[in-house]
């Protein structure tokens, strides 16, 4: 199987490996016997479906959830059901992969027109007249 990140870019699920562990928090009994808590780890630099721009990206979303070697652990414990939370861990880094796949707009730099620059100019030379105005007459 195969997970479908946009078309023309997926992630076989033979690259993802998954553990469980006991999660923390509320749940009652069931939280001490139940490992419902799962880490999804992927070997971003082993993957050879990702484009190594995209892997860079990926690398700098990732952050501190990316290791030294260059696998990515997500933890996903927010629901009490283990199916739920590995759909959860998948759906993130579903969605940390597609945000990495965008390439980022580049910025054009614009002038500030020459009339803008004028009437700035005015608007400030006539508060200037304005406060002068204003101040009291020495003699």
């Amino acid at each position: 199987m195969v997970l479908e990140i946009a078309p023309g870019l997926v992630i076989d699920e033979a690259e993802l490996s998954e553990s469980f562990v006991t999660s923390s928090g509320p749940g009652g009994q069931n939280v001490n016997k139940v490992a419902t808590a799962v880490q999804l780890r992927f070997d971003v630099l082993a993957c050879s479906t990702l484009p190594a721009e995209v892997k860079a990206r990926l690398a700098v979303l990732a952050g501190r959830r990316m290791t030294q070697a260059g696998v990515l652990v997500i933890a996903a414990q927010r629901f009490a059901s283990q199916d739920r939370n590995r759909q959860d861990a998948r759906a993130r880094l579903v969605e940390l992969v597609r945000a990495a796949a965008e390439a980022p707009v580049r910025r054009i730099k614009t002038r500030t027109p020459r009339a803008e620059k004028r009437r700035r100019l005015e608007s400030k030379a006539q508060r200037s007249t304005t406060k002068r105005l204003r101040s009291t007459i020495s003699d």
